[in-house]
């Protein structure tokens, strides 16, 4: 097509031709491509459903150009441009004024005005300050100004149903190239529970091969965590939605039920293993690591000296004048290796706290002659026991602490290194105690117990991914 009818149409101002088919043109609003040149794009821009795919993303001015276009006579004219009766020009032209009159308006405007309207939107929705710095809220404004003046904003019908229908068929798509990928390599189905605001049960459902971790579903299984049969058929039927020949094992915490689901799971689907979470089983070694004795009376002791310190503002004040803006770690329920990290930070603060609970301000308060303070005074300033019972549970509790850091990462590590690892852990163990066994035999033995029992099958479905089929 010569240059001067490209001109004139105004087709080409919403696509491209491309290269070196004359006659396959590219849509500037969503990218799709079509044969025909753009007497089939005009159909395209138009939504017309005749031959052609219907453009999703064609502004509504835009829209209503090309359906008046096919609707009204169209009159060749002498330079062989289409004539709509004189109103398709109209509208081309009042566009063009439209944009150069949002140009110079644009170039006035004050930027803190428009500013301070993104801001009203976010203070008042209560969205979250970091929004700002998501690459998809960029690329909103971007397109927004790229639109320019009379963009319509989206209908809460839109919002709700017909775009979200569109982002999940999007989504649906991408996921393709995983699935793909399961199918060439294996992949492994993983669950991790949770509890919502509202109390319920829910379950995450993902598949993690050589690709990435997809995000595959989320179900509420408030009735059904409790009972290790229900959990099965559930687990069952996440591996038939998925492919059995594509599953190379299933992951879940090491819970009684779960494990009991893992192994009816591993009964029926004989191809593929159950393992439980490496980092959950760890958090479990450490719980109960921390039953025994000398660890529960240290960690107790530790709680009374936060729970004390952080209780009142005025002890607060007095303990981050002497650490230098240093905090204690305070245990957690949820992670027991919190708990560990809080005797290590404890033990680093020792010449802290002991200053603390010697000096001038502590003897003339009235907390030091209340028996709480008294109490938390002489654990700290005792006669080393607690101290030395800190240095004890560190030394044989830092080393996994490592390893659960290492498993609980993004890294992802093979399952051949996590073996390693927690065999340089126990070896660490045992030289932190100049190999003298009755000192960290009950450790060594709980390691063993919940650690090789409980992870004894994965080793294979390392082997998988090494040697795929």
């Amino acid at each position: 097509m010569s240059k001067s009818k490209r001109e004139v149409d105004i087709t080409w101002n919403y696509c491209d031709s491309v290269p070196p088919n004359r006659l396959q043109v590219k849509c500037k609003f969503c990218s799709h491509t079509c044969w025909g040149g753009i007497a089939r794009m005009k159909q395209h821009l138009a939504r017309t459903k005749e031959d052609v795919i219907l453009c999703c993303s064609v502004p509504d001015d835009v829209n209503e150009i090309f359906v008046k276009m096919l609707k009204g006579k169209e009159k060749k004219t002498k330079d062989g441009s289409f004539d709509c009766g004189g109103e398709l020009a109209r509208e081309v032209t009042k566009g063009k004024n439209d944009l150069q009159q949002m140009t110079i308006n644009a170039s006035y405007k004050n930027r803190e005005d428009v500013i301070r309207e993104i801001c009203s939107c976010i203070y008042g929705n209560a969205l979250p300050f970091n929004l700002v710095r998501s690459p998809l809220f960029i690329q909103m404004l971007k397109a927004v100004r790229e639109y320019g003046k009379g963009l319509k904003p989206p209908s809460y019908h839109e919002v709700r149903v017909s775009y979200l229908k569109k982002a999940v068929d999007n989504v649906q798509q991408c996921l393709q190239k995983y699935k793909t990928d399961w199918e060439k390599w294996g992949c492994t189905l993983m669950c991790d529970g949770w509890t919502d605001g509202k109390g319920r049960s829910l379950t995450n459902f993902l598949v993690n091969s050589p690709s990435g971790t997809v995000f595959l579903k989320s179900i509420d299984t408030s009735d059904v965590i409790k009972d290790g049969k229900k959990m099965f058929e559930l687990l069952d039927s996440m591996v038939e939605e998925i492919g059995e020949d594509h599953v190379v094992q299933v992951v879940t915490d090491g819970a009684s039920n779960l494990v009991a689901a893992g192994r009816m799971l591993m009964e029926k689907r004989t191809k593929l293993f159950w393992s439980p979470c490496a980092a959950h089983c760890l958090d479990l070694v450490l719980e109960d690591i921390g039953e025994l004795p000398v660890f529960y009376n240290t960690i107790s002791n530790a709680k009374k000296i936060t729970t004390y310190i952080y209780r009142h503002t005025w002890v607060l004040n007095l303990y981050r004048s002497y650490s230098n803006g240093r905090e204690l770690a305070r245990p957690a329920v949820t992670r027991f290796a919190t708990s560990f990290l809080t005797l290590n930070c404890i033990k680093q603060q020792k010449n802290a706290l002991r200053s603390m609970f010697a000096s001038e301000e502590w003897a003339t308060s009235p907390h030091a002659n209340k028996s709480e303070g008294k109490q938390v005074m002489n654990l700290v300033l005792s006669d080393g026991r607690f101290w030395r019972s800190i240095t004890y549970c560190l030394k044989c509790v830092i080393p996994l602490v490592k390893v659960l850091r290492l498993v609980d990462g993004d890294a992802k590590p093979a399952m051949p290194y996590i073996y390693e690892a927690m065999d340089r852990a126990k070896e660490q163990i045992a030289e932190n105690f100049q190999k003298i066994e009755t000192r960290y035999k009950k450790v060594w033995k709980i390691i063993d117990t919940r650690w090789n029992l409980q992870l004894h099958r994965p080793l294979h479905a390392a082997a998988y991914y090494l040697n795929p089929r």
